[in-house]
């Protein structure tokens, strides 16, 4: 606002609405294998058809980590899944006629390698597997373009496979005595080339995807070769366009035509190559078979990947300004703190808006007796980094593999943090996720270790929490420790998950203060945005008492004149019950209760 040199009136506006607001605290972050689906990028699923819908049915070498990252999803329905891949992973493809360095192994891990590397793709390559893994060889792209027959093509190349599909009268609406029909007017059709139309099917010609031999996986029907070629709605018809833009399985390059005819340009380049004599579309059809892809164990060649592959994938979580994550996990779970294992605990500790959850080691599960089990789980986490930011659990869990119609030990990270979720959703994040209230695991067979209450003392002095199978109660989660050694009120969960809410939400607000003045207005501004908030979550259970001190005390002149802004926030937390104590106390008939308790 200026300074007005003659009469008048000058309209402001100033806005002291600021509010906290509401943030995220139960978003899932779970890195593990699986033999299909994008990688280096952390995917937003909120359910298991959709994990499956990305990642694709499990195998032996990866049921594990897909049931760990199921499990999450039977209590809260935001994950963020980070899929690990071996170094020397690729994508299946298919190079046909091309020439130059066919030696070269495509490695697309998701759309943003696609896209910046198309270029040097087309040299190369013709058909592309979207994603990395063995599961993609064999998978066979069927195409038929101007008045050609896709249905014989595809039924005589599928007989050659021996699949016994034949029946691909039902998979286009057009028959193979129609005539494909250029999308352009008819007046078009005495200057332009017609009969632009190509016809595309993908077919799980191996049933490595569908567990069916020549199972359709997806049909484009009457796209065109015409790079400027568009729907009645406007979107573009153009193949290569329309098929990297929503295939589920498949890229194609721009060199895809090229050994066929002069497609990939536009109907006005088109027009001038058919009067200098050159025919530039052929009616014709084909198939292209996808294979040589390297990378995970779906053909039983490849070893398992390793702590140091999981590492790579947990980078997508760094960065709290760029993903938004709250429960970290992994489906790697080794006798001791492994490498994936320990970083994600370091992620958690550097963001300081998440919590890890590591899992007691599969292996418990082939113990003989209650006590290997205990000293199997206790040293195991006996060195482990003493934090409020990780929690320890201590038993495998054999859960149902659907998929495969067999029993496997999965890590009971994913029931853990899927527990705190659901504390999320049906009461606060500073409520304790254990116990029979919040507590009882879903979909859990049994336990490989049930341990009883001697048990229970020294995994709770050990910083392990207990799931416990109590008869007639279910399984259950009996422990609210975090992985914090030192005694104080940071060592419970839900503690450790209400600062986590309070000091996200605060900062986010805080971040409007940047650049303000100094001064008394400002000040009160902040006091006057972060007390209510805190009256809320103490209304709401979550604290005692709070105090906010933020004034001339600690925004002394030094404070000031280095362009610093300080708050004090003190806060009474409130505390779980872990223990209770009930006194039954006998009297004589003839006493008065007041005499005896004071009242």
């Amino acid at each position: 606002m200026g300074f007005l040199v003659s009469p008048g009136v000058e309209v402001n506006e100033i806005d002291l609405t600021n509010v906290i607001p509401a943030v995220s605290t139960s978003i899932g972050g779970f890195v593990g294998e699986f033999r299909w689906g994008p990688a280096a990028e952390a995917i937003t699923v909120s359910s298991e058809k959709e994990l499956l819908s990305y990642y694709g049915n499990p195998d032996v070498n990866n049921a594990q980590s897909f049931l760990t990252a199921a499990s999450f999803l039977k209590y809260g329905n935001t994950l963020k899944v980070s899929r690990a891949i071996s170094p020397t992973a690729s994508n299946a493809s298919f190079n046909g006629t091309l020439t130059g360095d066919l030696n070269t192994t495509p490695v697309i891990r998701n759309n943003a390698d696609f896209l910046a590397s198309s270029g040097t793709l087309a040299t190369k390559h013709i058909w592309l597997a979207r994603y990395p893994g063995t599961v993609a060889n064999g998978l066979t792209i069927y195409y038929a373009f101007g008045g050609a027959s896709i249905s014989s093509v595809v039924s005589s190349a599928l007989n050659t496979a021996k699949t016994g599909t034949s029946n691909w009268s039902s998979v286009f609406s057009l028959t193979d005595s129609q005539d494909p029909t250029d999308s352009q007017d008819s007046q078009d059709s005495q200057r332009y080339e017609r009969k632009d139309e190509i016809h595309i099917v993908v077919v799980d010609t191996l049933g490595r995807f569908t567990g069916t031999q020549g199972s359709i996986l997806e049909v484009w029907e009457g796209l065109s070769v015409y790079s400027d070629a568009k729907t009645p709605n406007g979107s573009s018809a153009y193949y290569v366009d329309v098929i990297n833009a929503n295939s589920s399985y498949i890229y194609v390059t721009t060199a895809a035509i090229t050994p066929t005819f002069a497609g990939g340009m536009t109907r006005e380049q088109s027009y001038r190559k058919n009067l200098s004599g050159v025919k530039t579309l052929k009616p014709g059809s084909g198939f292209a078979i996808l294979g040589s892809a390297t990378g995970d164990a779906d053909d039983g060649t490849e070893p398992a990947l390793n702590a140091a592959d999981y590492v790579t994938a947990s980078a997508v979580f760094e960065d709290p300004e760029l993903i938004d994550v709250n429960l970290l996990f992994t489906s790697l779970s080794g006798d001791a703190v492994n490498a994936i294992e320990n970083e994600l605990i370091r992620i958690a500790i550097a963001r300081k808006d998440c919590v890890a959850f590591i899992s007691a080691p599969l292996s418990v599960s082939e113990a003989t007796s209650d006590a290997n089990r205990r000293t199997k789980v206790t040293t195991k986490f006996s060195s482990a980094t003493s934090t409020s930011y990780a929690v320890f659990d201590s038993t495998p869990l054999y859960v149902y593999n659907k998929y495969t119609d067999t029993y496997v030990y999965i890590p009971a990270c994913g029931h853990m943090a899927g527990l705190c979720a659901n504390t999320d959703n049906v009461a606060e994040p500073w409520f304790s996720p254990a116990g029979y209230n919040r507590g009882n695991l879903l979909g859990v067979t049994k336990l490989a270790y049930n341990p009883n209450q001697v048990d229970r003392d020294t995994l709770y002095k050990a910083r392990i929490n207990p799931i416990v199978s109590f008869p007639g109660q279910g399984i259950v989660l009996f422990g609210d420790k975090t992985a914090q050694s030192k005694p104080s009120a940071f060592d419970r969960i839900n503690v450790r998950r209400l600062f986590i809410t309070l000091e996200k939400a605060v900062a986010t607000a805080a971040k409007y203060q940047l650049f303000e003045l100094n001064d008394e207005f400002t000040r009160a501004m902040f006091r006057n945005m972060v007390e209510p908030f805190l009256r809320e979550v103490k209304g709401r259970r979550g604290i005692t008492d709070f105090i906010v001190i933020c004034d001339e005390t600690n925004n002394t002149g030094e404070v000031i004149d280095t362009n610093r802004f300080v708050a004090d926030i003190y806060i009474k937390p409130a505390r779980s019950i872990n223990f209770i104590t009930l006194n039954f106390i006998a009297t004589r008939t003839g006493v008065e209760f007041s005499e005896i308790v004071g009242k």
